[in-house]
C-alpha cells in the first residue's frame, strides 16, 4: 500500500516545507514592523496572512494524517519516521521526502519561538498602550508591587495627563 501513497506524501511534504518557509518569513517581518512599532493596518495585514498559512498547514497536516491512516500511523515526528522507514523497506528512495521532513521540524521550532517573541512584543506593546491611554483618561491604574515585608500589594498611580 506505500507505493501507492508515497508519491501523495512526497508531495504534501514539499508542499508542506514551502508553506513553512513561507510561515517563517512572514513571522520575520512580523518582528521587524513590531520593533519598528509599524502602524496597526500593517501588523493586523500580516497577522490576515499568518491565519492563512496556518489554515494551509492544518490543512497539510489533516492531508498528511490520511495517508498515514492507511499504514496505521498517526501525525507525529515518530509516525512520519516510521512511515519513511517503511517506504525505505518497500524501496522506495526517501532521501528528498527525509530532508523535506527535517526541514519542517527544524523550521516548525524556529517558528514556534519568532512567534511566541513576537506573541509577547505585542502583549507588552498592548499593555503600553492600555497604561497610556488610562493616564491620558484621567483613569488610575492599579499597579501589583511588593512591601517592604515582601507582600505583594495594589497601589494607585495619580498621574494623569489631563482630566475630564
Amino acid at each position: 500500500m506505500i507505493e501507492k501513497t508515497y508519491q501523495i506524501t512526497e508531495k504534501l511534504l514539499n508542499n508542506g516545507l514551502k508553506a513553512t518557509q513561507s510561515l517563517l518569513e512572514l513571522l520575520n517581518a512580523e518582528a521587524v514592523n513590531l520593533k519598528q512599532k509599524a502602524d496597526a493596518e500593517a501588523i493586523s495585514a500580516l497577522a490576515a496572512h499568518k491565519k492563512d498559512l496556518v489554515a494551509q498547514l492544518e490543512q497539510f497536516t489533516k492531508q498528511l494524517g490520511q495517508v498515514l491512516a492507511t499504514e496505521q500511523l498517526v501525525v507525529s515526528n515518530d509516525g512520519i519516521k516510521t512511515y519513511l522507514v517503511k517506504a525505505k523497506a518497500a524501496g522506495i528512495n526517501i532521501s528528498e521526502s527525509w530532508n523535506y521532513w527535517n526541514h519542517i521540524v527544524r523550521l516548525s521550532q524556529t517558528c514556534r519561538t519568532i512567534n511566541e517573541q513576537n506573541g509577547a512584543s505585542i502583549a507588552l506593546l498592548s499593555r503600553h498602550t492600555q497604561r497610556s491611554l488610562q493616564i491620558l483618561r484621567g483613569k488610575s491604574p492599579l499597579t501589583a508591587t511588593y512591601g517592604p515585608d515582601g507582600v505583594t500589594r495594589n497601589e494607585l498611580f495619580s498621574h494623569t495627563l489631563i482630566s475630564v
